[in-house]
C-alpha cells in the first residue's frame, strides 16, 4: 500500500483528502490520504522520519515557501516561483530523498488556456500571495502581461486598488483574483474593483472554488464577462501531483 498527504495549517477543509480518498475507492487503488496538521514547518522532518510507508506530499497554506528548506532538490518551475506545492519521496538505503515541484501551474494553464481569446493580452492579478506566483509564472509563460493589485507595500507590477479605474479595466480583459475573499463561509465579500467597467470581452478568472459562482463571478456574469472558478484548476494539479509521485525515475 502507498501513503501521501498534505502539510499544511489548519486543514479543517481538505480538498485533497476529500479529492484523493474518493479516487482510490473508485479506482481500487491500495492507497491511503492522510492530512498531516502541523503547526509548525519544523515538524516536517519527523513526519517524513515517522511514516516510512509516505512517497508523496501535497503542501497547502502556510507551508508553500516555508517547507522549501527541507528539500534536496527542486524542479525548474517551483524553483522560479520559489513555492512548492508537491513533494516527491524517494526513499533508498542511502537515505532519503526530497524534490519539490509546482503543479499550481499545470493546474491554472490547464485550465485558463481553453477560454482565452486574441484579445486577452492584459492581466489584472487581484492578490500578491502565494498563490500568485504561480499565475505570474503560467501568465509570462503565455506572453500575457501582468500588474497585481496589493494591500501590502507595493513592489514591482503592483498597484493600489484605488488605483484601479475605468482605464485599466478596459485595457486589461483578463481579471484574476488570487485573494481568499468570496470563499465559503464568507460568500458576501468580494474584491473591491468597479465592476460597473466590465464587458463581455472580460474573462474573469477565480481561484476560489467554494461556492461555485462567488460574488466576483457574478458581478462579471451580469455584464456579460465569461467567469471560471478554481476547480478545474486545483482538480489538473491534484491529478498533476499523483503523475509525479508515481513517475518512473
Amino acid at each position: 500500500m502507498k501513503r501521501y498527504g498534505l502539510l499544511g495549517y489548519p486543514l479543517t477543509h481538505s480538498f485533497s483528502k476529500r479529492y484523493f480518498t474518493e479516487r482510490f475507492e473508485t479506482e481500487k487503488i491500495d492507497s491511503t490520504y492522510d492530512n498531516f496538521e502541523i503547526d509548525s514547518i519544523t515538524k516536517f522532518p519527523e513526519v517524513v522520519k515517522d511514516n516510512p510507508e509516505v512517497i508523496g506530499f501535497n503542501v497547502t497554506i502556510p507551508y508553500k515557501e516555508q517547507v522549501i528548506p527541507y528539500l534536496d532538490e527542486l524542479n525548474d518551475s517551483a524553483k522560479e516561483i520559489g513555492a512548492v506545492n508537491t513533494i516527491r519521496v524517494t526513499r533508498t538505503e542511502n537515505g532519503v530523498h526530497l524534490k519539490g515541484f509546482n503543479t499550481d501551474t499545470f493546474g491554472f494553464e490547464s485550465s485558463l488556456k481553453p477560454l482565452l481569446k486574441d484579445h486577452h493580452k492584459k492581466a489584472l492579478i487581484l492578490g500578491t500571495g502565494g498563490a500568485s506566483k504561480a499565475l505570474k509564472y503560467v501568465l509570462k509563460k503565455l506572453g500575457i502581461e501582468y500588474i497585481s493589485a496589493s494591500i501590502e507595500e507595493l513592489k514591482e507590477n503592483e498597484i493600489r486598488y484605488e488605483d484601479i479605474d475605468e482605464q485599466l479595466i478596459c485595457e486589461r480583459l483578463l481579471i484574476i483574483n488570487a485573494t481568499p475573499l468570496g470563499t465559503y463561509p464568507k460568500v458576501d465579500t468580494f474584491p473591491n474593483i468597479p465592476y460597473e467597467f466590465i464587458t463581455d470581452k472580460h474573462l474573469l478568472f477565480d481561484l476560489v472554488y467554494n461556492p461555485e459562482v462567488t460574488q466576483f463571478m457574478a458581478k462579471g456574469q451580469a455584464n456579460g464577462a465569461t467567469v471560471k472558478n478554481g476547480y478545474e484548476m486545483l482538480l489538473n494539479q491534484a491529478k498533476k501531483s499523483y503523475e509525479i509521485w508515481n513517475a518512473e525515475e
